[in-house]
């Protein structure tokens, strides 16, 4: 497995500190490929992430949104009872896996069924920010008017 080190891009890109954070976060997700993971389109603004979390219960997995930066820990309590296995090939080992968020893009709910952990997106952008139309209007029309009778 090959490591990255980022310091030296530290030390050169004063202020841009979120974009060599960025850059060794996806080298970090990149080594591990556990658990899978898939990122679909549901609509114009509306997106999905599922992830196979096989064997996690609800109470195991947690969710936290901050600085869009989307985090998923899938965190497995502890078995009492010993087992014993002829052949392991279900993995369940601790995990953390991070997305990150375009601006303006919200959580709107997440469910697990059947093993796979849904998590739904929908980008929100301000009605600032939305495009609108401009009514263009000419002076030319309204000059010909007097008191609401048009000129002959």
């Amino acid at each position: 497995m090959r490591t990255l080190d980022f310091s030296p891009l530290y030390r050169s890109v004063v202020g841009f500190d979120r974009l060599a954070g960025l850059l060794e976060t996806a080298a970090a997700d990149a080594a591990t490929g556990y658990p899978p993971y898939n990122i679909e389109r549901t609509g114009e603004n509306a997106y999905r992430i599922e992830i196979a979390v096989a064997g996690f219960r609800a109470d195991e997995l947690a969710i936290e949104v901050k600085e869009n930066l989307l985090t998923v820990q899938g965190r497995k309590a502890a078995n009492e009872e010993p087992r014993s296995f002829l052949h392991r090939g279900l993995a369940e080992r601790d995990f953390e896996r991070r997305f990150q968020l375009a601006d303006y893009v919200v959580v709107s709910e997440a469910a697990l069924a059947d093993g796979l952990l849904s998590i739904s997106l929908r980008r929100e952008l301000p009605e600032a920010l939305k495009p609108r139309q401009i009514q263009i209007t000419t002076g030319a029309s309204g000059a010909n008017l007097i008191e609401g009778e048009q000129a002959a």
